[in-house]
């Protein structure tokens, strides 16, 4: 069933311990109710996972600026101070002689490369993708949040629906105990009728607990998708219907805008398309390169009889030059890195058929869960009105006396039955519905 997740779905989707994600609550001012839209938004803007991957996304957007700064000239300025002290033989006096002496350079370089057989270019092509396809995780990841908090947040109004159908359940039980209290002290019923009054009153008060509990328990996994913390209060807002029978566009055409538009498609073409720059990449390295550069320098000596100043100027030394450096044998680092690059192109190539068919399968499967969703969300309809005239009809028949107890409990438990299968169908049919406008790029609202 739809309604029913897996541990795989909610700790898949970035479930951590409460404490790591517990915050000051007096300063995320969070709501104590929930619409659908709310826990959306709060996700998209919270989720670590999320944030996450947008960090990751920044992290490619500075390898682009660190590519890009590859086209510009370098600069660098040296300084240099020495001092020496030593002791010489004087061969004329005798004895040694001591000697120190200062010195001081300054320098400032620059190199800058003029050609690489197009390295750089494609680097910086390549990083702007990468900027791309890190955004498109981001979206990818959000649209799986999407299902899995809209799956949740469905389950807890089940649950809610249910609540309140056995709650009236157990009223119409006690009251019936009632009745059947007085009707056994008369002496109209016999005291076994009147005893399985009493266990199906208590049968209901059991049910009544347990749907209060089913509750509180989507309610604790929708508070781990949103990843709040156990001192946050919350609960979410109930909607006055749930549209549970809409049109289904035809599976073609969903498909056909899915393989278009959404992000794992488009980020898997992006994936072919960077594989293609390393490719480029790799063949640079058979071309030659031309690279700049120039230099300044200038010194100065105290062993020279000239000042400081006038030195600096006499010993100005200025060039500039061009390198050309021609591979010729790289010991088939090239050849490799080439080989490699076109493996890795038929690599995403591969991976984006892949995630073409999935998706497609996907959608077929989602399609297969709406028909059969609203086929069993009108059968339910038709179960449901029926046995709940039966049951209404028994409800008279036992008041008059015309039905005995058995029968009215049967007919009870087939009453119930059949609500069950309408609320879950209901909402499984409403659950299917979106899940596969979803794909069409309608964004989920109850």
């Amino acid at each position: 069933m739809f309604l029913r997740l897996s541990v795989f779905t909610i700790f898949g989707l970035g479930l951590l311990a409460t404490t790591a994600c517990a915050q000051d609550s007096a300063t995320r001012q969070l709501p104590t109710r929930w619409d659908l839209q709310t826990c959306l938004d709060y996700a998209k803007k919270n989720n670590i996972q999320l944030n996450s991957l947008r960090l990751t996304a920044r992290t490619a957007q500075q390898n682009y600026l660190l590519s890009r700064a590859q086209r510009e000239p370098n600069l660098q300025a040296g300084a240099g101070l020495t001092y020496t002290h030593s002791k010489n033989a004087n061969p004329v006096v005798g004895g040694f002689q001591t000697q120190s002496s200062f010195s001081n350079s300054l320098s400032l370089s620059s190199g800058m490369t003029l050609y690489n057989g197009g390295y750089i270019s494609n680097d910086i092509k390549q990083k702007n993708l990468e900027i791309e396809s890190a955004n498109l995780n981001i979206l990818q990841t959000e649209n799986d949040i999407t299902l899995s908090i809209t799956q949740a947040y469905l389950a807890i109004l089940l649950a809610k629906e249910n609540v309140v159908y056995v709650q009236d359940l157990v009223t119409t039980s006690m009251a019936q105990v009632d009745q059947g209290r007085k009707q056994y002290e008369a002496g109209s019923i016999a005291r076994n009728a009147y005893i399985e009054l009493q266990a199906q009153m208590a049968t209901d008060k059991y049910n009544f607990v347990t749907a209060q509990n089913a509750v509180r328990t989507n309610k604790i996994t929708l508070k781990q998708l949103l990843q709040l913390s156990i001192t946050d209060s919350f609960d979410i807002v109930t909607p006055d219907t749930v549209m549970s029978k809409e049109a289904v566009p035809a599976l073609d055409q969903v498909v056909a805008t899915a393989l278009r538009d959404r992000p794992e498609i488009k980020n898997g073409e992006l994936g072919i398309e960077i594989s293609r720059y390393d490719l480029l990449k790799a063949r640079a390295a058979y071309l030659p390169i031309l690279t700049a550069s120039a230099n300044l320098s200038s010194g100065y000596s105290n062993n020279q009889h000239d000042d400081y100043f006038k030195q600096l100027d006499n010993n100005f030394f200025q060039q500039a030059g061009l390198s050309l450096s021609i591979p010729i044998f790289n010991r088939r680092v090239a050849k490799t890195n080439v080989e490699n690059a076109k493996i890795e192109i038929e690599q995403s190539q591969l991976n984006l058929k892949n995630v073409q068919t999935s998706l497609a399968l996907t959608i077929e499967q989602a399609y297969i869960n709406v028909v059969n969703a609203q086929g069993q969300y009108d059968a339910a309809v038709e179960g449901l009105r029926a046995n709940q005239e039966s049951f209404r009809i028994a409800g008279e028949q036992l008041k008059v006396g015309a039905a005995n107890i058995v029968d009215y409990l049967q007919q009870k438990t087939q009453y119930t039955q059949a609500f069950q299968v309408y609320i879950q169908a209901k909402y499984n049919a409403a659950l299917s519905i979106r899940i596969y406008d979803f794909y069409m790029g309608i964004a989920v609202k109850l």
